[in-house]
Formats: C-alpha cells, sequence, structure tokens
C-alpha cells in the first residue's frame, strides 16, 4: 500500500464512508488540547486515530464501559540497561502501566561495548511493542577521569545520528565542555545542530551565566534539578524541565513545588533508572501521575505533562494526544486517581491488559554483547593503600539520592599505613576495579555512611563508565567478591569470609540480562537481604544502588574512579589523605 492509498483510507474512515478496524465506545476522553474529559467514541484505522466524537461503526467495536481513556504515556529520559533487563523484557514491564514510547540514552552499554552496544539495543527494541526512540550517547566516554570500555568520536555520532530512529544526542554530561566552549564539545553540538537533531541535556547545580551559556547551544532540557527554583530558572530561559522519580532518585514530590499552571506546559516525567521491583510495586510514569494527584495537581494536567508536553518536545508531533492523525497509543483507565491501567493499545493493537503483557516475546542474540570483563594483573594486594598520617578524605552516602558528600575523618592503620576497618565506626574500604582494557588500575577510597559490618558487596554496573566497584571490610573479602563477579562475566555479588550469599549474573555488557524481570527482582531481593541481614548494611540504604552511582563523577560531591578520588567541586582529581 502506497501513502497515498493509507491517506485515503484514514480520510474515508474518518469520514464514515469506510468501517474503522476498532472503535472504543462509551469513552470519558482525556482531551490534553483543552484540558477537558469528554464522552465520546473514538475510531482506529490502520493503527491511527481516525476519529473522535459519535456515530462510528467498526470491524470490531469495544465498549470501556464508561473508562477514562487517555494516550499512551511517554518517560522522557530513561536508561534502560539501569532496569538490569534486555530491552524486550523492559517493554514487558511497563507496558502494562500505560507506557507507549519511552526517549532512551543507551549511554550504559555504550560506554562499555560501544557501537556494538548501540547496535544490540536498536536490535532487541524490535522484540517489544513499546516504542524506544534512541539518543547517540553524547559523552563516551563519560569524562576524562576513568576508563570506559569505548570511546564515540563525532564520525561514529553522525552515522548513527542519520538513523531515523535516533531522535539526537543523548544528555551532554560535559557542562564544563559546553559552558568553556571546547572544541571537542562544540563539535558534536554543530553536527547535531547540521543534521537537525535534538540535544538532550543535564546540568546539576548550573545557574546564572553557566546556564545561558550551557542552553543557548539549543539544549533541550534537564532531568538533575533538584529545587523549586531550578525548575523555574530552567522553564523561565526556554528548557524543559524533567521531573525525575526512578529507583535512584525520588525528586519528583518535591519538585512539583516549581510547578504552575502558567508553567506546566515545559514540564516532563522521567523515571531515568527504573529497577524491577519498583515497577511492579509503583508502576512506572503512571506512579507520576498517582502523586501529582496526591500533591494536589489536576489529573488532566498532570496527564498532559506524561504525554502531549513529551511528545512536543521530542518533535513526535504524531502521538501525545487521542486526536485525528495521531498514533493510536491509547490506555484505558478505571479512575483519575490512581491511573490503573485496564487495558493498554499501542499503534491501535491490544497489548497488554490488567497488568498482563500480551504479546509474545522475541529475543535478540546477545552474542556481540557478552565477554566485557577484562580484569588482569589483580590480586588482594591492590586495595592497599599507604597513609601517613590519620586523616583522610572520605565519601558520604546520602539517604535515597546519588549526590554524596566529602568528609574529613579519623582512621585507623596498620604499620604499613593501610586503613584498618573498626566495626565500631561507620567506615569501610571502597574501590573500583578497571575491567575493559585489562590495564590493571585499582582506584581505592573510602565510604561512610554504608553501614557495612563484614564480607563485601561487589557489581559490575557503576556508572557512567561501568567498571567493577566493590566496598568491603577487608582486602581480601574485597578480592573474592570481584573474583566472583568475574567468573559470571558481570552482576552483583554479596560475599560473606569466602562464600557467596547471593548472586546476580549479567551477561550483557555485565548490565543486562534476558532473564524477566520477576527473575531480577527475585535476585535483588535476596541481594538486599543477604547484604542487610549477613553484612550489616544500613537499613537506611539501598546496598547495591548506592554502590552503582559512586563513580558518578557527574554528580557532586566526592566520587572514585578506578583512576583515583574525584572531587565534583574541584572537577580534578584530590589525594585520599589530607
Amino acid at each position: 500500500m502506497t501513502e497515498k492509498e493509507a491517506l485515503k483510507r484514514r480520510i474515508d474512515a474518518a469520514a464514515g464512508r469506510e468501517k474503522a478496524d476498532l472503535v472504543l465506545k462509551n469513552c470519558r476522553i482525556v482531551n490534553v488540547f483543552s484540558g477537558t474529559v469528554e464522552p465520546g467514541e473514538i475510531a482506529v484505522k490502520d493503527g491511527v486515530v481516525v476519529g473522535v466524537g459519535a456515530g462510528y461503526e467498526g470491524r470490531e467495536t469495544m465498549d470501556v464501559e464508561g473508562r477514562f481513556v487517555a494516550p499512551g504515556f511517554i518517560d522522557a529520559h530513561i536508561h534502560i540497561e539501569s532496569s538490569y533487563v534486555s530491552p524486550e523484557q523492559f517493554g514487558r514491564m511497563v507496558v502494562p502501566h500505560g507506557t507507549a514510547t519511552v526517549i532512551a540514552d543507551p549511554h550504559e552499554i555504550a560506554n562499555v561495548c560501544g557501537l556494538d552496544g548501540l547496535r544490540y539495543m536498536l536490535e532487541a527494541s524490535k522484540g517489544t511493542k513499546l516504542n524506544i526512540l534512541y539518543a547517540v550517547p553524547s559523552c563516551v566516554p563519560a569524562t576524562p577521569f576513568e576508563d570506559a570500555g569505548a570511546k564515540l568520536d563525532v564520525a561514529d555520532m553522525e552515522e548513527l545520528l542519520a538513523d531515523a530512529r535516533i531522535f539526537g544526542l543523548g544528555e551532554f554530561m560535559n557542562m564544563p565542555g559546553v559552558t568553556n566552549a571546547e572544541e571537542a564539545a562544540l563539535d558534536k553540538l554543530e553536527m547535531a545542530r547540521r543534521m537537525g537533531k535534538l540535544v538532550d541535556g543535564h546540568a546539576p547545580g548550573l545557574s546564572g551565566k553557566e546556564l545561558n551559556a550551557y542552553a543557548c547551544v539549543g539544549i533541550l532540557g534537564d532531568h538533575e534539578c533538584q529545587t523549586a527554583e531550578e525548575i523555574k530558572e530552567r522553564i523561565a530561559i526556554g528548557m524543559y524541565a524533567l521531573l525525575r522519580e526512578g529507583s535512584a532518585c525520588h525528586d519528583l514530590r518535591n519538585l512539583l513545588a516549581g510547578v504552575t499552571e502558567a508553567n506546566s506546559r515545559r514540564v516532563l516525567f522521567c523515571s531515568d533508572d527504573r529497577q524491577p521491583k519498583n515497577i511492579f510495586a509503583d508502576g512506572h510514569i503512571d506512579h507520576h501521575l498517582r502523586i501529582c494527584v496526591e500533591e494536589g495537581f489536576d489529573p488532566v494536567t498532570a496527564i498532559r505533562m506524561a504525554t502531549l508536553n513529551a511528545a512536543e518536545a521530542f518533535r513526535l508531533y504524531d502521538r501525545g494526544a487521542i486526536a485525528p492523525g495521531r498514533r493510536a497509543d491509547i490506555v484505558l483507565l478505571d479512575d483519575l486517581k490512581e491511573f490503573r491501567a485496564h487495558k493498554v493499545f499501542i499503534g491501535g493493537e491490544l497489548v497488554a491488559e490488567d497488568g498482563r503483557y500480551l504479546p509474545e516475546l522475541t529475543i535478540a542474540d546477545i552474542s556481540t554483547v557478552r565477554g566485557s570483563v577484562n580484569v588482569r594483573n589483580f590480586s588482594a594486594d591492590r586495595f592497599k593503600v599507604k597513609l601517613t598520617g590519620n586523616k583522610a578524605r572520605v565519601i558520604g552516602v546520602q539517604k535515597d539520592g546519588i549526590v554524596t558528600s566529602k568528609e574529613i575523618v579519623t582512621v585507623k592503620t596498620d604499620s604499613e599505613g593501610d586503613f584498618v576497618f573498626d566495626a565500631a565506626h561507620d567506615i569501610c574500604k571502597l574501590a573500583v576495579v578497571e575491567r575493559h582494557h585489562g590495564t590493571g588500575r585499582v582506584g581505592v577510597g573510602l565510604l561512610v555512611g554504608y553501614g557495612i559490618k563484614s564480607g563485601a558487596v561487589a557489581v559490575s554496573v557503576s556508572h557512567d563508565s561501568h567498571n567493577l566497584i566493590v566496598a568491603g571490610v577487608s582486602n581480601e573479602e574485597m578480592a573474592f567478591a570481584v573474583k566472583a563477579l568475574i567468573a559470571m562475566e558481570g552482576g552483583m555479588v554479596v560475599v560473606k569470609e569466602g562464600k557467596v550469599l547471593a548472586a546476580m549474573a549479567l551477561p550483557i555488557a555485565g548490565l543486562m540480562t534476558t532473564e524477566s524481570g520477576e527473575w531480577v527482582a527475585g535476585r535483588l531481593k535476596a541481594l538486599h537481604e543477604k547484604a542487610r541481614t549477613e553484612l550489616g548494611v544500613s537499613a537506611d540504604v539501598e546496598p547495591i544502588m548506592t554502590l552503582t552511582f559512586m563513580a558518578l563523577t557527574v554528580i557532586p560531591e566526592l566520587k572514585l574512579t578506578d583512576r583515583g578520588l574525584f572531587d565534583f567541586a574541584e572537577f580534578d582529581f584530590v589525594p585520599l589523605e589530607v
């Protein structure tokens, strides 16, 4: 069928001259244009809404029994890899919650596997009904302060940006590169502008002239806002504000204070990172909607932020509303308070019902993204430090977030100056082991607030370069944990006294598995329980995710990479010893 023939079919169905494929009757339609809820019918032809009103006939007719009918929800910024499942399994989890589209930045796998990782994600996305639109990660490696597994240069990015499935450049984390007009940053920005592609943002803490410098190159928005004032400042200069509610960061309630009736059209919802256990317990973007209503927001305004706003921001003019000419991404809701999705249609196809994902899964081949753990010249001795005094800089864990504090503490040392763990003081050793090129690099630091009293916890997920990261009470326990990770091709492990207490293998780049979300949730639960009950990790700390962000140098305040301790404020390395 030609495009012209397809258009004629839609016009004929819209005009009532031809039957629609599907007609939904007895609807309460959420109109995100007018801000109203209106009774009516919805006619669908070839996966597109062709009519909204009354009197339509369809080859299939469905009485929705007075349910609210909303557009499919859109997550404006997510890293699928942080769910620990493949794109196919991710779609299986979120579609039943009403999510029809996600704006995904495959930044994690690109930092491990480069172009092979991006090609895998594109291929795997064919196996889900979820519409996944990708960005080309703009910063691979994320910073020059750690060793990633790959490097994407401007030529690589230009090749990928030509793909219609790529909307633009992913979050531009190199803020100094932009604000200082550095050559490498300008090359990427100029390329995106020349190709007519969008550039997503990442601007924690920027304000005033620096924020103006960052925004003036056309960067779309920011999902790193911490306060209502930051929300307002970004909207005032034309950026979109992405309100995040994920597994690591729970920002939404706090940030809603910056949203008004006047500026709400510049507000989007995102999860950034969302683990299976949180999806099963709380949902996805539907969770954002519940929080908004609990905080007193009009539900139609909230739905607009979850649909039309995101569609317009990312130039997805074919979706985001229930209107003629828009994709038939439709969610049937029991009410506008809990936002439980009774049925979900994507492109006019019924894909979920009462929490069940209906299509069969087709899992893509993962052979090109396996075998990503390459550690050499490693032993327990690599974790030793040589302090000449008893004062050291320590990374402070903060509750419910990924920002850390910078503290100076008194520590115990042995005769060689190595740190000695003392259960009476909540300070343990932290290390990052390079795992991509076999360089043998190991960065060692100290962590306060984690609560561990015995054993070690190690993971191969550590943003953004995803080297191995381990926290423990002794060099020997930490080394045993790292060796267990190597043996399973990456993943997560909790060990004690030379035994593995709980583990989860992540063979896809050491980041994901093709196993189900339920499988991952079960393994994570076991890891958390063992970390807390056997190792003593604090009940206020998420044992696994906390570690995954301890190497993220683009977030304040003190972090650790395989090259050493990094101070965000100084934007440089600092010694462990004070």
